[in-house]
């Protein structure tokens, strides 16, 4: 039982010292002063924003994944554009042929997409020539 309460006045002591730092540090800061020590309140107003600032943002680049030409690619560009870009087939890593296999087979059986049996084959084939870790160019 002793050696309980001194655990627990060992924490107490701990917790206090550290809360004691961050309010130290947050002083030195600037976050708090003297008289405002423990004061949860805010601000009375923002502080006054440069008036002749200018900001501005330019177009959003937009542009379209250039898929590797190769047997397939009309079948890709026609089935998997209609969920997501090319840009999504060129950004992942090179994966293994079993990966992009089961992939397109996720699509189909997971997400529904209606690829016909001839077409899901053709772009497993294509992906598998182009994008794999043996196979990716760029």
């Amino acid at each position: 039982m002793k050696q309980r309460g001194i655990l627990v006045v060992s924490a107490i002591v701990t917790l206090a010292a550290a809360g004691a730092a961050i309010l130290y540090a947050q002083s030195q800061n600037g976050y708090y002063s003297q008289t405002n020590l423990g004061d949860m309140s805010q601000p009375a107003a923002p502080p006054a924003l440069d008036t002749g600032a200018v900001f501005g943002a330019g177009a959003y680049p937009l542009y379209r994944a250039q898929l590797e030409p190769g047997d397939g690619k009309q079948e890709v560009e026609a089935y998997c554009n209609t969920c997501h870009s090319t840009r999504y087939i060129t950004m992942q890593p090179p994966l293994p042929a079993a990966t992009w296999e089961a992939e397109v087979n996720k699509m189909i059986k997971t997400f529904g997409q209606p690829i016909p049996d001839d077409a899901a084959a053709k772009i497993i084939k294509y992906l598998q020539t182009h994008y794999t870790p043996e196979t990716r160019k760029r």
